[in-house]
Protein backbone atom coordinates (compact mmCIF):
# COMPACT_ATOMS: atom_id res chain seq x y z
CA UNK A 1 0.00 0.00 0.00
CA UNK A 2 1.39 3.07 -1.28
CA UNK A 3 1.41 6.38 1.27
CA UNK A 4 -0.70 9.09 0.95
CA UNK A 5 1.30 12.40 0.57
CA UNK A 6 0.78 14.71 3.83
CA UNK A 7 1.03 18.59 3.75
CA UNK A 8 1.86 19.86 6.98
CA UNK A 9 2.43 23.62 7.92
CA UNK A 10 4.25 24.33 11.21
CA UNK A 11 3.75 27.67 13.19
CA UNK A 12 6.56 29.30 11.34
CA UNK A 13 5.10 29.39 8.21
CA UNK A 14 7.20 26.61 7.22
CA UNK A 15 5.69 23.52 4.87
CA UNK A 16 6.30 20.64 3.47
CA UNK A 17 4.70 17.65 2.21
CA UNK A 18 5.98 13.79 2.91
CA UNK A 19 5.59 10.41 1.52
CA UNK A 20 3.07 9.29 -1.37
CA UNK A 21 4.24 9.37 -4.98
CA UNK A 22 2.77 11.54 -8.20
CA UNK A 23 2.09 8.01 -9.61
CA UNK A 24 -1.52 6.64 -10.59
CA UNK A 25 -1.82 4.83 -7.99
CA UNK A 26 -2.20 7.79 -5.23
CA UNK A 27 -5.81 8.77 -4.86
CA UNK A 28 -7.06 11.75 -7.00
CA UNK A 29 -7.47 13.56 -3.74
CA UNK A 30 -4.36 13.78 -0.94
CA UNK A 31 -5.19 14.55 1.90
CA UNK A 32 -3.89 17.86 3.76
CA UNK A 33 -3.09 17.55 7.29
CA UNK A 34 -3.07 20.61 10.10
CA UNK A 35 -2.12 19.20 13.90
CA UNK A 36 -1.59 21.11 16.78
CA UNK A 37 -0.35 20.70 20.78
CA UNK A 38 -2.27 22.98 23.09
CA UNK A 39 -0.75 23.29 26.41
CA UNK A 40 -3.54 22.79 29.49
CA UNK A 41 -5.51 25.67 30.16
CA UNK A 42 -4.46 28.09 27.25
CA UNK A 43 -8.23 29.01 26.26
CA UNK A 44 -6.35 31.92 24.13
CA UNK A 45 -5.17 28.39 21.60
CA UNK A 46 -8.62 28.28 20.49
CA UNK A 47 -8.65 31.21 18.65
CA UNK A 48 -5.52 30.09 17.51
CA UNK A 49 -6.30 26.26 16.26
CA UNK A 50 -9.38 28.34 14.71
CA UNK A 51 -7.40 30.48 12.89
CA UNK A 52 -4.71 27.62 11.53
CA UNK A 53 -8.17 25.20 10.96
CA UNK A 54 -9.24 28.24 8.24
CA UNK A 55 -6.06 28.58 6.76
CA UNK A 56 -6.34 24.65 5.71
CA UNK A 57 -9.72 25.21 4.46
CA UNK A 58 -9.20 27.41 2.67
CA UNK A 59 -6.76 25.26 0.44
CA UNK A 60 -9.89 22.97 -0.22
CA UNK A 61 -12.13 24.52 -2.82
CA UNK A 62 -13.11 27.56 -1.05
CA UNK A 63 -16.42 28.86 -2.31
CA UNK A 64 -17.88 25.02 -2.12
CA UNK A 65 -17.29 24.55 1.16
CA UNK A 66 -18.53 28.08 2.81
CA UNK A 67 -21.38 26.12 5.37
CA UNK A 68 -18.59 23.73 6.12
CA UNK A 69 -16.27 25.79 7.03
CA UNK A 70 -18.04 28.14 8.78
CA UNK A 71 -19.84 24.93 10.77
CA UNK A 72 -15.95 23.23 11.26
CA UNK A 73 -14.60 26.36 13.07
CA UNK A 74 -17.77 25.91 15.48
CA UNK A 75 -17.40 22.70 16.00
CA UNK A 76 -13.28 22.82 16.48
CA UNK A 77 -13.94 25.61 18.83
CA UNK A 78 -16.27 24.08 21.00
CA UNK A 79 -14.04 20.22 21.16
CA UNK A 80 -11.11 22.19 21.81
CA UNK A 81 -12.50 24.15 24.57
CA UNK A 82 -14.45 21.20 26.31
CA UNK A 83 -10.75 19.09 26.32
CA UNK A 84 -8.80 22.49 27.72
CA UNK A 85 -11.36 22.85 30.35
CA UNK A 86 -12.91 19.45 31.49
CA UNK A 87 -9.28 17.57 31.54
CA UNK A 88 -5.44 17.70 32.45
CA UNK A 89 -2.64 17.54 30.55
CA UNK A 90 -2.93 19.55 27.42
CA UNK A 91 -4.73 18.26 23.85
CA UNK A 92 -3.51 17.40 20.53
CA UNK A 93 -5.75 18.65 17.60
CA UNK A 94 -5.69 17.42 14.06
CA UNK A 95 -7.54 18.19 11.02
CA UNK A 96 -7.33 16.20 8.02
CA UNK A 97 -8.88 17.31 4.45
CA UNK A 98 -9.51 14.52 1.23
CA UNK A 99 -12.78 14.72 0.27
CA UNK A 100 -14.50 15.49 3.40
CA UNK A 101 -13.12 17.00 6.76
CA UNK A 102 -12.25 15.24 9.65
CA UNK A 103 -11.03 16.71 12.80
CA UNK A 104 -10.02 14.84 16.38
CA UNK A 105 -9.29 16.33 19.56
CA UNK A 106 -6.84 13.77 21.75
CA UNK A 107 -6.68 14.30 25.31
CA UNK A 108 -5.27 12.49 28.62
CA UNK A 109 -8.46 11.43 30.23
CA UNK A 110 -10.30 8.56 29.72
CA UNK A 111 -13.41 9.11 30.48
CA UNK A 112 -16.19 9.52 27.68
CA UNK A 113 -17.60 12.66 27.18
CA UNK A 114 -21.73 12.84 27.76
CA UNK A 115 -23.85 14.99 25.34
CA UNK A 116 -25.89 17.16 28.07
CA UNK A 117 -28.71 19.81 27.52
CA UNK A 118 -27.37 23.19 27.42
CA UNK A 119 -27.24 24.87 30.82
CA UNK A 120 -29.92 28.15 31.30
CA UNK A 121 -27.01 30.42 30.96
CA UNK A 122 -25.72 29.04 27.99
CA UNK A 123 -21.86 28.36 29.26
CA UNK A 124 -22.21 24.88 29.54
CA UNK A 125 -23.57 21.84 27.83
CA UNK A 126 -24.02 22.71 24.10
CA UNK A 127 -20.33 21.56 23.10
CA UNK A 128 -20.99 17.95 22.09
CA UNK A 129 -24.87 18.70 21.56
CA UNK A 130 -23.26 21.18 18.36
CA UNK A 131 -21.05 18.34 17.44
CA UNK A 132 -23.90 15.91 17.45
CA UNK A 133 -26.34 18.48 16.17
CA UNK A 134 -24.04 19.74 13.20
CA UNK A 135 -21.45 16.99 12.10
CA UNK A 136 -22.10 14.53 9.48
CA UNK A 137 -20.63 11.61 11.73
CA UNK A 138 -18.99 11.90 15.20
CA UNK A 139 -17.91 9.87 18.00
CA UNK A 140 -15.07 9.35 20.66
CA UNK A 141 -11.93 6.68 20.68
CA UNK A 142 -9.98 5.64 22.95
CA UNK A 143 -6.55 5.79 22.77
CA UNK A 144 -3.24 4.84 24.50
CA UNK A 145 -3.70 7.54 27.80
CA UNK A 146 -7.16 9.08 27.10
CA UNK A 147 -9.31 9.64 24.22
CA UNK A 148 -9.63 11.32 21.28
CA UNK A 149 -13.25 13.38 20.19
CA UNK A 150 -13.87 13.42 16.68
CA UNK A 151 -16.33 14.92 13.72
CA UNK A 152 -16.37 14.73 10.42
CA UNK A 153 -17.83 17.03 7.60
CA UNK A 154 -19.06 16.28 4.17
CA UNK A 155 -17.32 17.19 1.17
CA UNK A 156 -17.71 17.73 -2.64
CA UNK A 157 -21.74 16.73 -3.78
Amino acid sequence: MMRQPVWRQERDGREWTTGGSRGAAVAACEPWVMERKVQEGDLSAVADVRRELRRLLSRWAAPAHTDIADVALLLISELVTNALVHTTGGAVVTATVTDRLRVEVRDCAATRPEPRAPTGDGTSGRGLFLVRTLADAWGVRAHGLGKGVWFELGGPA
